[in-house]
């Protein structure tokens, strides 16, 4: 049995810790929450700051692995821990490169990987200073998840409304399709893609709203999306499971916008859609078995379940057994007590083979499960 920690409690970790009890696993969490969504599905709880180099190294010194559920941890005790013995699956190194999207930049930069034009900024004065970049994106070198940490400038008289922290101007790319994959790797450097996904974000919240598995996407496009998946996962030279995001544009192209070095929103589909879901596949790679089989038994379409506008407080799930009574639905709920405005709740996976049907149910189930206060 080996002594496997997980560094954040929220709902990745939950689900992690859902398909841990299929392995001869132990399994430890650290959270400063002792009410998170994974704190009772583990075998050890240990209430502790996961940014905070003490509380790190001294939970992970105990094990054999350690992985993250959130990039926002101590590379710096991870590597201490590293040196001394323990697995840290994604290594350091790779972290420390994806956590600062400053540094993640460069890194595609400096190994040929395709992206949007982009300048880097430390405060609120040098943005005034690339007016000529807009319209853009201005994303915060850390910190940012969820749609937070990203402000969309069109116009000069907007500028007020960026950061004023180290950041990125990313030049705006006309999308014509927003793409995610997965890309699991081993310690001895064996990979497997998972078939990519088309995303639809609320343009609002700026987080993923409704997805769509396998993408409909031309062959040529398949190919150059699987390419450089790979190749940007073998690049940061560490085993893990990546999710690559992309744009493909208006003519056809596609430029990475972001990574995650870890099991994603984007793969919950794969729990009940493919032969290995991304969870099984991580616990394969912290646990030394072999990869597991990527293709998809069905497709799929996905609704995330967000805290609906103008509701803060204990959650209420409205429309949840109409839902439960549709075909080929899968219910999952991360089980937080209190809701707010755009707040991830959950998420709902929809099994069909007709695509139009995919889409029609993940719209209905839209309009029946409100999630309320």
């Amino acid at each position: 049995m080996k002594k496997v920690g997980i560094l954040g409690g929220g709902q990745l970790g939950r689900m992690l810790l859902q398909e841990a009890a299929n392995f001869p696993v132990e399994t430890w969490v650290m959270e400063n929450d002792a009410a998170c969504p994974a704190a009772h599905l583990c075998h050890h709880f240990i209430l502790g700051d996961i940014r905070n180099f003490n509380d790190v190294y001294e939970f992970g010194k105990q094990l054999d692995a350690i992985t993250i559920e959130i990039e926002s941890v101590n590379v710096d005790a991870l590597e201490k821990l590293e040196m001394e013995g323990v697995t840290v699956i994604p290594r350091p190194s790779a972290l420390r490169i994806i956590k600062n999207k400053i540094r993640q930049k460069e890194f595609y930069q400096a190994n040929g990987i395709p992206t949007a034009n982009f300048v880097t900024v430390q405060n609120q004065l040098e943005l005034e200073q690339h007016i000529a970049f807009l319209p853009a994106a201005q994303k915060l070198g850390e910190g940012g998840y969820d749609g937070k940490g990203v402000q969309l400038l069109h116009k000069p008289d907007e500028l007020p409304l960026g950061f004023d922290a180290p950041s990125i101007l990313e030049k705006k790319v006309d999308i014509e399709k927003e793409i995610a994959i997965l890309v699991a790797i081993n310690k001895k450097g064996e990979s497997a893609l998972y078939p990519p996904v088309e995303m639809v974000f609320d343009p609002y919240l700026n987080l993923l709203d409704l997805q769509l598995a396998p993408a409909d996407l031309k062959e040529q496009q398949l190919w150059r999306i699987e390419a450089i998946a790979h190749k940007l996962a073998k690049s940061l030279d560490s085993p893990g499971l990546f999710a690559v995001e992309l744009f493909v544009d208006r003519n056809g192209e596609v430029l990475v916008n972001e990574t995650a070095p870890r099991v994603h929103n984007s793969g919950h589909h794969t729990i009940e859609a493919h032969f290995t879901s991304q969870y099984e596949m991580l616990w394969r790679l912290l646990l030394d078995y072999p990869l597991g089989p990527t293709a998809a038994l069905m497709p799929s379409s996905l609704v995330n379940l967000i805290g609906e506008k103008d509701h803060s407080g204990p959650v209420v799930y409205e429309g949840l057994e109409e839902v439960m009574a549709m075909e080929g639905v899968y219910i999952h709920l991360y089980g937080k007590k209190e809701t707010r405005p755009g707040r991830k709740m959950g998420h709902v996976t929809i099994l069909g083979k007709d695509k139009h049907d995919l889409v029609r149910k993940a719209h209905q189930v839209k309009r029946t499960l409100k999630v309320i206060s």
